[in-house]
């Protein structure tokens, strides 16, 4: 738990409140799925482990590239004999009866997220499950309406989709590509991130569940070699990724001159831009939302503060005092506010930029707390003193760890806004709606929040500019993603 600083008197104290680990059943060791069945990889096992306790929890397969083809190969079998030709209301059936497994072991999967991941189970169960249902719900209503996505009548599904998530949210990242996938009439080989495989395997056993037809769906586990094989492979029509910048370049090079269809939702470096009329209590919310959530492995957390200069100090203060109520401890206790960060691999990147910061002049203020023994933590940190030139305002931290930076005007907030190779998200925070939509107006970014910050709806498309990829998820949008016109 976070020590509330001596100058604060705390009303009361928190008593734990773990989740039940009994309501999930991890196995020892796991497969592929790969035509409706698990089944053994040619390729080494590799092992997942809690980044809250640095427990192994599970032997995983790592497939090869034979293993992809065999994936890739049961995708166009169950796509040319089944999914493309079954009608839209019936592939609607499937998604739904999906939707609804998904809420009925809810509990179930959002345990296993923060076993696997680390992030607190109030936002696996209150913010990633029913999300991930909401989009499975959303694309099988469009199932049987794909003449209205806006591709003329009769619009095609590519084919088969091959699909590479992150460990950030991996659940929801699968909801994100799967779901628009399947109402579209592709078929899909996904891989998920090597450090948090178990809920995109419990998810097969949910399709398996749904008796949803072999091949329609296979999931393939491994490390990067594994998604390249997957976006090369020759008979692969679309790439979907979500994750780095670096590597979404790299699968920019792999598929140019090929046929293949690509989206990419790639870094992002968002400004939350919070002017002198701003709702201040509001707005600090918003900014321990922005960049605190899910320990600040967001794409499109709230990084760069940019706070008008005359309110900046008020801003800071209470900024300090609410971060200093955050909770951070045990991901499965029902109070937590900040989990454990992913992997000793991203621990070790987070503390590196945090020593830039320091080494560059910034000054560093971080929660007083007692971080757990074991597994990987890192405390709510800010950086005051921060320039555009600092690297910690320039580079992608991916953590909880968030750079402060002031303006005066509105044209000098979006000067500093759009400073930076990315383009995901930002956030205004304002009292004037006309400010706001100038801002919006101006930014360049993909999504623009008003006086809120992290809010997502299966009806809404999201992506970014830039460096933070290209395409849309969610939405009309990202159903057509998965779709071409009837003379493509």
């Amino acid at each position: 738990m976070v020590k509330v600083p001596d100058t604060a008197t705390p009303f009361f104290e928190y008593a734990p409140a773990p989740e039940s680990r009994s309501i999930v059943d991890i196995k020892p060791s796991y497969g592929l799925f790969v035509d409706g069945e698990f089944v053994d990889g040619h390729g080494r096992s590799f092992k997942t482990i809690s980044p809250s306790t640095e427990e192994v929890l599970a032997e995983v397969a790592e497939a090869d590239e034979a293993d992809v083809d065999l994936a890739v190969k049961a995708a166009r079998r169950a796509y040319t004999r089944v999914w493309s030709r079954m009608p839209g209301s019936e592939r609607a059936k499937y998604l739904f009866r999906i939707a609804r497994i998904i809420q009925e072991r809810g509990r179930e999967l959002a345990v296993l997220e923060s076993i696997d991941n680390g992030k607190p189970i109030k936002e696996s169960r209150d913010v990633d499950v029913p999300t991930v249902a909401a989009h499975f719900f959303y694309y099988a209503g469009w199932a049987d309406k794909l003449d209205h996505a806006g591709l003329g009548a009769d619009p095609r599904p590519h084919g088969v989709a091959g699909q590479v998530i992150p460990w950030n949210f991996p659940l929801l990242m699968l909801a994100w590509k799967v779901a628009p996938a399947l109402a579209a009439g592709n078929t899909v080989v996904l891989k998920p991130a090597e450090t948090t495989p178990l809920t995109a395997l419990l998810f097969a056993e949910i399709c398996q569940q749904a008796d949803l037809p072999p091949g329609v769906v296979n999931i393939v586990t491994g490390a990067g070699a594994t998604g390249q094989a997957i976006v090369a492979h020759p008979d692969v029509d679309k790439v979907a990724f979500t994750g780095s910048t670096e590597v979404g370049k790299a699968i920019a090079r792999t598929v140019a001159g090929t046929r293949k269809k690509v989206t990419l939702e790639l870094g992002g470096k968002a400004a939350n831009i919070v002017f002198d009329d701003a709702p201040v209590d509001q707005a600090v919310e918003g900014i321990v939302n922005g960049i605190f959530f899910n320990q600040g492995h967001v794409c499109c957390a709230g990084s760069r503060l940019l706070v008008q200069e005359n309110v900046a100090d008020e801003v800071l203060e209470r900024l300090k005092r609410r971060m200093s109520t955050l909770r951070m401890g045990d991901p499965l206790d029902k109070n937590t506010d900040i989990g454990a960060i992913n992997s000793g691999e991203q621990l070790k990147r987070i503390r590196e930029l945090s020593e830039v910061g320091d080494a560059e002049g910034a000054e560093r203020w971080e929660v007083a707390c007692d971080l757990p023994t074991k597994g990987f933590w890192f405390p709510p940190t800010i950086f005051t003193g921060v320039s555009q030139a600092h690297r910690i305002a320039r580079e992608e931290i991916f953590g909880p760890v968030l750079s402060v930076l002031t303006f005066r005007t509105p044209h000098e907030a979006v000067e500093k806004a759009n400073n930076t190779p990315y383009g995901l998200s930002a956030g205004v925070w304002s009292d004037k709606g006309s400010r706001i939509l100038w801002m919006a107006n101006h930014l360049r970014a993909g999504v623009v929040w008003a006086n809120t910050f992290n809010k997502f709806d299966p009806t809404s498309p999201f992506g970014g500019y830039k460096e933070s990829g290209y395409g849309r998820e969610g939405g009309l949008p990202g159903l057509a993603a998965y779709l071409k016109g009837a003379d493509a």
